[in-house]
This record gives C-alpha cells, structure tokens and sequence, in this order.
C-alpha cells in the first residue's frame, strides 16, 4: 500500500490491489489491529491469512461446496497456488488470480506505525458466470476475512 498526499491535510490510500485495474464490480477493506509485537512483514501476513490453519471449519466446508457447484457452472477448480504471493512492495502483499470468470486481487497490508493490518480486496466480473458465482460469496466475504485475520493476527502473535 501507498500513501500519498499532495497536500499534507489530504491523505490518499493506494493498494496494489488496484493496479491496472480500470472497473471493478467488488471491493471491500477489512482492517484489524495488529497485535504487539508481532511480525510488519506483509509476506508473511498475507501467507498466514491464506494458510489453511485460518480457515476456520465453517471456511473450509463453503470452500467444499464451491468445489462441488463449480463445475455446475461450467467454473474450473481453482488451481494450486491460487492464493500464492505474487509480489511485495513496501508495506503490501499481493495475492492476485484471474481466469475467463473473474480477477481477484488482494492486498494485504501492515501499517507498522498504526499498528493495522489492512485487507483490501477488489473483483471484476470477466462474464455472467463470474457474476453468478461471486454475486453470493460477496455475503459472506466480509465475514471469511474477518474470520481468518483473527485466526492469522492469534498464529502470528503466538510465540514459536
């Protein structure tokens, strides 16, 4: 994530998460405090947000049933690495996948000096199945983030 200001009154928040990106038919941010002493690395955040250890059981069986009502709808499992981290810049991750159906990205960022973790997530619908698959997952999104941060924010703030 950027910030930038022309004016230093006016801050402007950036997130890798919209590079490139001219429309987009979802987005949402989620933030959540970052426990003391805990990692500013966003690699790291980002690969335990997405590890399957932050999925809680409710998570996981959704996942189960859009692998089951995937092919339905003519929607392709998603392959291995989806959630992988395609890049780092600054305080940002980027998890970034798109196929015929949809582009998803997101950036997971860490505000060191505000002590934030900072989930933003943006979709483009690439067709109407992309639509129609996404169009209910975008309930329940806000509440599957939330749901595997406090899981990441209590793994990563557990010594080791």
């Amino acid at each position: 994530m950027t910030v930038a200001s022309s004016h230093a009154d006016e801050p402007v928040f950036r997130s890798l998460a919209f590079d490139g990106v001219r429309r987009f038919d979802f987005g949402d941010v989620i933030l959540a405090a970052k426990p003391p002493r805990t990692t500013d690395d966003p690699r790291a955040w980002a690969e335990q947000l997405f590890a399957p250890s932050s999925a809680p059981a409710w998570v996981k069986a959704a996942m189960g049933v859009r692998i089951a009502v995937a092919p339905l709808l003519g929607l392709a499992a998603a392959p291995r690495g989806v959630f992988d981290v395609r890049r780092v810049v600054g305080e940002e991750a980027l998890i970034e996948f798109a196929d015929a159906h949809l582009t998803f990205r997101c950036g997971v960022g860490v505000d060191a000096a505000a002590s934030v973790i900072r989930v933003t997530t943006v979709v483009t619908f690439n067709d109407w199945r992309g639509r129609f698959y996404f169009t209910p997952v975008s309930l329940l999104h806000p509440l599957v983030v939330r749901a595997m941060l406090q899981r990441a924010r209590r793994a990563l703030a557990t010594p080791r």
